[in-house]
């Protein structure tokens, strides 16, 4: 919004040339989504308190520390993210930048899933919300629905192609077979983030963490420069989404600050499928869709606990892990929460170099 009233009067005032540097724009993003989080974070987690009662409803059947630690504690705090984050991003944004409302509607559409599924557990007042398979529906949609968007608004010579890490000139056909993919990858981002939102802090910052590895990547993919000097596929307009994952990153740490243990508020499936959700659909715009499964390996470790462990009970009736996902197998383990939660940080951005690695190993 301001790109478009303020850059047209940079004739009269040259100050105003700044407007149209996304390095500049991005910064703003940033702070504008801290500062709102700040200013609505008190307010709106008094509400939340003063609405749901009891707060999120704990799993009975997990570590048996969080029916004492976690109740009462109120959820949808995710909407403290997707408010900050959407707002930053449509001031500051190239609003007629078609990819960026692409992640806007797939953030926005996800968010909207998961505070349905919130709302449904605290008014049922128990851990179950919207059917599984009505929220897989609900995704697929979307997710399909926006990959045939983003494929419009591509060239044609790749809108349908997977760019492969470490090799500068393959670029793989999928024919319609890229939508299939494409709403793999947003849908599976978003699951592998909620299964990972367990512990306080935990999933906001290896979020945050692969929002500013896809910031830099989506600025070089977009920029025909860096793009030929590092020997990636440049795709037109992804550069703007930098701005978005700017305003994502100050979102997050201004959530960061309420949710940093012990945790005042929770982002819920409101904020977890979101968040999953923008990422996996800014990796299919920037074509980097296999990276996304290193730099968020650790939500890929997270979902993958989760699947051997329901094989392994069904198939033999034993478990691998004491708990499932991950970070539950360690606190059964008697490992401290704030040892997991930032051993896991650590963990997230060690593969975070690793997935920037791939923009120059050619």
């Amino acid at each position: 919004m301001l790109l478009h009233l303020l850059y047209p009067l940079a004739e009269q005032f040259s100050a105003l040339n700044v407007i149209r540097y996304l390095t500049f724009r991005t910064g703003g993003a940033v702070l504008t989504a801290l500062i709102i989080s700040f200013i609505i974070g008190p307010p709106l987690i008094n509400w939340l308190k003063s609405k749901q009662g009891y707060g999120q409803p704990i799993r009975e059947d997990g570590p048996e520390s969080h029916l004492l630690t976690k109740k009462g504690t109120p959820t949808m705090g995710g909407f403290m993210i997707l408010i900050a984050l959407c707002f930053s991003t449509l001031l500051w944004a190239d609003l007629t930048n078609q990819l960026v409302w692409a992640a806007i509607i797939v953030t926005g559409g996800y968010g909207l899933i998961g505070f349905l599924d919130d709302y449904l557990k605290i008014t049922r007042r128990s851990t179950g919300g919207l059917s599984g398979k009505l929220k897989l529906v609900a995704q697929i949609v979307i997710a399909a629905g926006v990959t045939i968007w983003i494929q419009a608004n591509q060239p044609e010579a790749m809108n349908s192609h997977l760019a492969v890490p470490f090799f500068k000139d393959v670029l793989i056909d999928l024919g319609w077979f890229f939508i299939v993919l494409s709403t793999f990858v947003m849908v599976g981002a978003s699951n592998a983030v909620n299964l990972t939102d367990g512990l306080d802090g935990l999933a906001i910052v290896p979020v945050m963490i692969a929002a500013g590895v896809f910031a830099m990547i989506a600025y070089l993919v977009g920029n025909a420069v860096f793009a030929n000097y590092l020997q990636i596929h440049m795709v037109p307009g992804t550069g703007e989404l930098t701005v978005f994952l700017g305003a994502l990153i100050g979102a997050g740490l201004g959530f960061l600050w309420f949710n940093a243990p012990p945790a005042m508020v929770f982002m819920g499936d409101t904020g977890s499928l979101a968040l999953g959700g923008a990422l996996g659909v800014i990796s299919v715009i920037t074509k980097h869709e296999l990276v996304l499964a290193i730099v968020g390996g650790l939500f890929v470790l997270e979902t993958v606990s989760v699947i051997v462990q329901v094989a392994s009970f069904k198939l033999t009736g034993k478990r691998v892990f004491r708990m499932a996902p991950l970070h539950h197998h360690y606190e059964q383990k008697g490992w401290a929460e704030s040892t997991i939660v930032i051993r896991f940080w650590i963990i997230a951005t060690i593969l975070a170099l690793l997935g920037l690695a791939t923009l120059k190993l050619r």
